[in-house]
């Protein structure tokens, strides 16, 4: 198991398109959290006040982009971890030659759950690099947050990847594939989730579904960490008004569609023929 674990590691860590995800969403997060609001800052000090872009309110800033953007780039790692011995056909020779089905499977999840946590630190860490240096260019105090709200910060940042990673490993089994996956994923997380949660402010029915959707748990586990319900209102297409539930039912809900999606995938990795 420990071999397997290590092999699929380096073999991850080898593919040019993790660093392209952990880049590219790490840049995003820059982006969005600071490079967008400092200049707001610049322009217009009264909408943007300055505290909100120091490393006190680092958690706050950089959990805001995990549930959607975060999430999506999660979503393609799951889907490509698995989807990709599809595609190049390795995945019967994998089970030949390997041990059974399912210790292959939870070698390939413990490597996910690992490779998550530099999506969560390489973030984290560039976030307090660019608050640092706002704070530095404009000759304030640099104040760290506590350590107990970073550990949250990033056991629930990592939580809710977790879970869209998850998502991306059913897919990719069902479909057998990336492309299909990987789409289906997006369309989910952008139109489906999107437009329902869109209309639930609308539609009284719709209003208590939402409350049970992937996106809605991620949003009030984050908000919990300091994100306000208006930085999620302004958060582009990962925009969310609502509604927000409790803390304790974000973690059981997250924890609980993360177990779901991947006991279906072993399910049926151990059932259907994989060619």
């Amino acid at each position: 198991m420990t071999g397997s674990i290590r092999a699929e590691l380096l073999v991850l860590r080898k593919r040019s398109s993790t660093w392209i995800l952990l880049g590219t969403w790490t840049a995003l997060g820059l982006a969005f959290a600071y490079a967008v609001p400092y200049a707001t800052f610049r322009d217009n000090p009264a909408e943007q006040p300055l505290s909100e872009l120091l490393p006190q309110a680092v958690v706050g800033n950089v959990a805001t982009g995990f549930p959607f953007f975060g999430g999506v780039f999660a979503l393609m790692l799951g889907v490509l971890l698995f989807g990709s011995e599809y595609g190049w056909g390795t995945l019967k020779t994998l089970f030949t030659q390997r041990p059974p089905r399912l210790q292959v499977f939870a070698a390939k999840l413990v490597t996910l759950g690992i490779a998550l946590v530099p999506f969560v630190l390489a973030v984290y860490a560039a976030g307090f690099a660019a608050s640092s240096a706002i704070g530095l260019y404009e000759g304030t105090d640099l104040d760290a947050p506590s350590w107990t709200l970073l550990l949250r910060g990033i056991a629930g940042g990592w939580l809710v990847l977790a879970a869209w990673g998850a998502l991306g490993v059913l897919l990719a089994v069902l479909s057998r594939g990336t492309a299909l996956a990987i789409g289906i994923g997006i369309l989910y997380a952008l139109v489906i989730e999107g437009l329902l949660s869109a209309l639930s402010s609308e539609v009284s029915l719709l209003d208590r579904l939402v409350e049970y959707f992937l996106r809605a748990n991620a949003y009030s586990l984050v908000e919990r960490l300091g994100v306000s319900a208006g930085d999620v209102r302004e958060n582009g297409p990962g925009s969310f008004e609502g509604p927000f539930v409790g803390g304790p039912q974000a973690v059981l809900a997250l924890t609980l569609y993360a177990a779901v999606f991947l006991g279906l995938a072993g399910w049926v990795l151990r059932r259907r023929d994989v060619t």
